[in-house]
């Protein structure tokens, strides 16, 4: 519908004060977690570093697993891809590492480029990028019963995902501006990283901060795995 007097351009962008549901996402780099007052503070979610490649595992992926759990926010592990391990590999490490928990949230397979590393610096084409990643959704899906959310960031994006995958869930990383206007083809997104400094309570420094698409009972319905984007 359209309003008299008004075009689509009189809307602004949502912006994350416009989303109901927001989480967090961390690594040992957040150091010590106070879970409780961070449930306090209004976190309803939180993605947890577990591994890396195939035979890294974040040093602090434990505490923080048994923590979030304890103190009853909703968590899951992410898995950060590595593009100089096959596939095979790293799926036995995530299995070897991230607990089977029906309540958990779904793993998170983060893809993204890394041009700090010192070990690796292939970067495999669309083909290979996209066979692997099924493996890994697929056997993942398998193991854990739940489908994997991919994270991806916007230049990984735009170099192997554009067109690709329509019907997962995506994770975008957007902090200039709103996902739609720089990720091409994925309007479908269902969370959004809109800062990498983001500030908690119970949580010391900065800390990235991630907005659900929807309502607070469609973020029910998703963790009950009934809700289809």
């Amino acid at each position: 519908m359209v309003l008299s007097g008004c075009s689509a351009y009189d809307f602004p962008d949502p912006t994350p004060e416009d989303f109901a549901v927001h989480g967090i996402d961390i690594s040992r780099w957040q150091g010590d977690i106070d879970w409780h007052q961070a449930r306090k503070s209004g976190v309803a979610f939180a993605w947890i570093k577990a591994t890396e490649g195939g035979d890294h595992v974040d040093p602090r992926f434990v505490d923080n697993w048994i923590g979030a759990r304890k103190a009853g926010v909703p968590r899951g592990a992410y898995h950060f891809y590595y593009f100089c391990r096959p596939v095979e590999e790293q799926i036995s490490w995530v299995k070897e590492i991230v607990p089977q928990d029906p309540q958990a949230l779904p793993l998170v397979l983060d893809m993204e480029w890394n041009a700090h590393s010192k070990t690796c610096q292939k970067r495999p084409g669309r083909t290979k990028i996209l066979r692997d990643m099924k493996v890994f959704l697929d056997e993942m899906e398998r193991y854990y019963g739940k489908r994997p959310v991919i994270y991806s960031s916007v230049d990984f994006h735009r170099d192997r995902l554009v067109g690709a995958l329509k019907g997962e869930h995506f994770w975008l990383r957007s902090v200039a501006s709103y996902p739609n206007n720089i990720y091409d083809q994925r309007d479908d997104w269902v969370f959004w990283q809109y800062t990498a400094e983001g500030r908690i309570p119970g949580i010391k420094g900065d800390v990235d901060r991630n907005a659900f698409f929807g309502t607070k009972s469609q973020f029910r319905d998703w963790l009950n795995g009934d809700l289809k984007r």
